[in-house]
């Protein structure tokens, strides 16, 4: 577990580094839980959008994490932080053995979708095409 920053300047740092060794997801809610007193699995789904018998199977290694919607994985980082608990966005992807996304930025998001709203219908669908085609690439990086 992180024990804090080792040298001044760190703090940022230590707050994004990875998981315990060994530690996949379902280790990771289940130590996020209880530093969460009075919370449970069914408030952690409710809280995330995410449906229980869902998280559920993550937690009993039901069901592999290799598809998990990122977006999905980010909302369980905030709730848990907003729980309290010490857990970065990095920590919970990689648990789950997924690439760590970049940080989004609305601006450039935003630009994005301006450009992809300006591209005739075929263009909009190579852009797809292409951009699956990165996060395929990335995810198998």
């Amino acid at each position: 577990m992180t024990t804090g920053p080792s040298t001044p300047g760190d703090s940022a740092r230590a707050a994004e580094d990875p998981a315990p060794a060994g530690e996949d997801l379902a280790a990771l809610l289940t130590r996020a839980l209880d530093q969460a007193p009075g919370k449970t699995q069914k408030d952690l789904a409710a809280a995330a959008g995410i449906k229980y018998p869902t998280l559920n199977a993550w937690m009993n290694r039901t069901r592999g994490t290799s598809r998990i919607n990122p977006d999905d994985l980010r909302a369980l980082a905030n709730i848990l932080r907003s729980w309290g608990v010490e857990t970065s966005p990095r920590q919970i992807f990689e648990a789950a053995g997924r690439p760590v996304p970049g940080p989004t930025d609305a601006e450039r998001e935003h630009r994005l979708l301006e450009i992809y709203r300006q591209l005739p219908t075929r263009s909009q669908r190579a852009l797809v095409q292409t951009a699956e085609a990165m996060r395929q690439a990335a995810s198998a990086a």
